[in-house]
Order: C-alpha cells, then sequence, then structure tokens
C-alpha cells in the first residue's frame, strides 16, 4: 500500500484519470476526447477529484461535490456527493477505497457537510463506511394493449389544462423551476444545477457521450402553469402492413408537482399512436402509475433496487433538519466506527420540527450510522431492522416509536443518477 499516493487529481493528469474511471465502469479503456476532459474540468472542484497513483499510472479514482438533498419536509441539506469510484483491478485489496473515502469524507466533515450521498454500483462496498440505502426505485414494463386505457384519449380530464410536445431548449427554460418545486415536496430529490440541464438536453455531447435528442412533453394546468415534464425516447419498427407496429416507448424521465399533472402523462405516453409497450425507467416503489391502470396487472416490475445511499456525517442537523409524523422523544447511542458523527442524542420530535442535544441518559435505541441513514428518510423501518439484529432496543416499544416518528406516508426517491 506503501507505493500507491492517494491525492488529488492535478489538471494535467485529468485526461489519465479519466481514462481510469471509463475502465473501471468498463465502458473503454481508450484515449479521451479533448471535450470530455473539458466538460469534467469545467464541473470538478479542484480538491474533490480524488486518484490513487502506483508511480505514473492511476490506479483510483473518487469524486465529490456539492449537492442538496430533500429531507422530510421539504427542508435542503448540504451532501458531499460521491461518484466516480474504482480501483483498478490490478491494485484490489490494498486499502485504496478505505484511504480516498476516509480523506474525502473528513474534509466533508469539516466542510460542514450534512450527510454524504451516493448511488451504489455493488451493494456490499459502502456499509462498511456508514452508509445506508435510504431510497429505492421501481422500474415497470407496461403492456398497453392489456391496460385497459382509451386508446382514443386526446387530453388532459382537466378543462382547460393541455400536453404541449417541446424541445430542449424549452425544458432548459421551465425545467429548473418544475424541479424545484419537485423538490419542495418529495423527499430524497437532489438538486440539479445548470451543467445537469445542459448535459441532460444535449449540449455537452461527446464522442464517448453521444446524444440521441428525446421527445418531451409538457403538461400546462388549466392556468398555463407547468406541472409536469415527461422525456422519452422511442422504436421505430418498419411497418409491412400486415401487423400492428411493435413500438416501445421508453421514459427518460417523469416530473410531475400533481397528481393531475402525473395522471395525464402517463395516459399521454400510454396512448402515443404505434405504441404498445412502455418502459417507465426508474420510480418510487409507491409510484401512482400501476393503479392509474384500469388493469394495474398490465404493469409488470421489471427491476426493484436500491438506488440513493446516505452517510450521516452530522446527527443533530439531520435530524433536525426533517419534520416527523407525530411528537415524541427517543434517546438514540449512534456507533460509528469512522468516528465522524457516533455518539449519544436525545431526540425531541414534532410534526414542526424537531431538537437534537448529546445526552448521558440510557440509551433507547442503539444503532450504526448505516442504520440511521436508512431511517432518516423514513423509508425503512426500525421494527424490521430490530428484527433483523440490526438495531437494539434499550426499552421495550422504543423500536415501533421509531416507526412513529420516522416512517412516513409517501416513499423518499431520488429520481437522479450521478
Amino acid at each position: 500500500m506503501s507505493d500507491v499516493d492517494v491525492r488529488a487529481v492535478a489538471d494535467a493528469e485529468l485526461p489519465a484519470w479519466l481514462r481510469a474511471v471509463q475502465a473501471g465502469f468498463l465502458q473503454s479503456f481508450a484515449a479521451m476526447s479533448d471535450e470530455a476532459v473539458a466538460n469534467l474540468r469545467g464541473r470538478r472542484p479542484p480538491t474533490r477529484t480524488w486518484g490513487a497513483f502506483d508511480g505514473g499510472r492511476v490506479v483510483g479514482t473518487f469524486r465529490s461535490f456539492g449537492q442538496e438533498v430533500t429531507a422530510v419536509g421539504g427542508a435542503p441539506v448540504a451532501a458531499n456527493a460521491v461518484s466516480g469510484v474504482t480501483v483498478a483491478p490490478t491494485h484490489r485489496r490494498r486499502g485504496i477505497l478505505n484511504r480516498m473515502m476516509a480523506v474525502d469524507l473528513a474534509a466533508a466533515k469539516e466542510r460542514g457537510d450534512v450527510v454524504a450521498t451516493l448511488v451504489s454500483a455493488e451493494y456490499p462496498i459502502y456499509g462498511r463506511y456508514g452508509f445506508g440505502p435510504a431510497t429505492w426505485v421501481t422500474d415497470w414494463s407496461v403492456d398497453v394493449l392489456r391496460s385497459g386505457l382509451d386508446p382514443r384519449w386526446s387530453g388532459p380530464d382537466e378543462p382547460g389544462a393541455r400536453i404541449d410536445l417541446v424541445d430542449g431548449d424549452d425544458v432548459r427554460k421551465v425545467g429548473p423551476e418544475l424541479h424545484e418545486r419537485l423538490r419542495a415536496v418529495r423527499h430524497g430529490v437532489i438538486n440539479r444545477d445548470e451543467d445537469w440541464w445542459l448535459r441532460n438536453t444535449g449540449q455537452q455531447a461527446t464522442r464517448e457521450f453521444p446524444w440521441q435528442e428525446p421527445f418531451y412533453a409538457l403538461y400546462r394546468d388549466p392556468s398555463g402553469r407547468v406541472d409536469g415534464l415527461v422525456a422519452y425516447r422511442t422504436t421505430n419498427d418498419e411497418w409491412d402492413g400486415s401487423r400492428l407496429p411493435q413500438n416501445t416507448a421508453t421514459v427518460l424521465s417523469m416530473t410531475a408537482v400533481t397528481p393531475a399533472a402525473e395522471r395525464a402523462l402517463w395516459h399521454y405516453v400510454c396512448a402515443i399512436d404505434k405504441v404498445i409497450t412502455v418502459e417507465t425507467g426508474w420510480l418510487p416503489p409507491d409510484d401512482l402509475l400501476p393503479q392509474l391502470l384500469p388493469d394495474p396487472r398490465a404493469a409488470r416490475v421489471t427491476r426493484h433496487a436500491d438506488w440513493l445511499w446516505v452517510r450521516i456525517l452530522d446527527v443533530v442537523r439531520a435530524l433536525e433538519a426533517r419534520t416527523y409524523a407525530v411528537p415524541g422523544s427517543l434517546v438514540l447511542e449512534i456507533a460509528d466506527g469512522a468516528g465522524l458523527a457516533g455518539g449519544r442524542y436525545r431526540l425531541d420530535a414534532t410534526p414542526d420540527g424537531a431538537a437534537c442535544v448529546p445526552t448521558g441518559a440510557s440509551a433507547e435505541l442503539t444503532l450504526d450510522v448505516a442504520e440511521l441513514a436508512e431511517l432518516w428518510l423514513g423509508d425503512a423501518s426500525a421494527v424490521r431492522l430490530a428484527e433483523l439484529g440490526r438495531i437494539t432496543e434499550g426499552r421495550a416499544g422504543a423500536a415501533a416509536l421509531a416507526d412513529a416518528l420516522f416512517r412516513t406516508p409517501r416513499r423518499p426517491w431520488c429520481p437522479d443518477l450521478f
């Protein structure tokens, strides 16, 4: 391990670093284009792109950047988003990831970030660093012909509402405000900066990351306000005149801030002429879609997976940032092997907010910081975690009280990959 140097990546080393990232994700081991390097250079924090170097070769990569994640109740929380994590297959089991993770999380803690976040390519890796899966996603495949929806559907049910096909320029104008409205009402959603909108409307295409323009459809309510946006691509099977075209619409993103917008956009996608299958992309597991169909069995689950992982860096600020379903108090003993967020805390929670302070009182629930991360956005059950042996009750009924406090009527959702 001593012959591997872990340090911030210099500007001149970015091409080699990006090449190592691509190789780590089995995408390519070819030289990166000038455009790809320029895109990374423009959006990377200078001190938050880490590399592990063995001589002149990059054998490990790690990047973090500033992010906000919406807590229960709508408050934005400062997060340290982790991405681009790789270790070369020639250098595994040498503690390289341990070193990169330790230096980055320590810097995030010093900077004042409340949590760290990532999307895990492999489940077993990140629990040992205090991360826990805090949101999940579900993909459905909809058999349109079986769904029971009216194929003659011609527009929203709400008088005066409408759906408009638009282009990327329109999306860059109205998309950011719509997403901010979503963040205010859906916990687990992360922010999208200007670079995100450029990258996801084709403005940063390169040889390595080519762009195919999708279709975009906006839902406008009767006042003309944009309440929903769907982006999708379709196949275009050649029609021989003897059968129904067998096309598929694949949804790339669905943003709806009202149930009316969500219902209308799903009906729109399922009513596109010549489309018989709709692939939904990643949605919250409790999405409205299956029950929007007259025959919910027409929506078949094709994937259900963990998505946003969270690592608590500041217990007090994390627990005080969110609201709670009912009033109540709990003393929590938090174990943190990295020494970043451990301790014993008293949480006094209310539906309007909470106070959290260190305490010497006896612990009522003892849990690892990773389990606290699973509870934080309201998705996991403390009772279930206790039955799994991952939470210990110091007082009978404490896990049930934690469920009453932490769990939410709608499940958290992160619609983005980073």
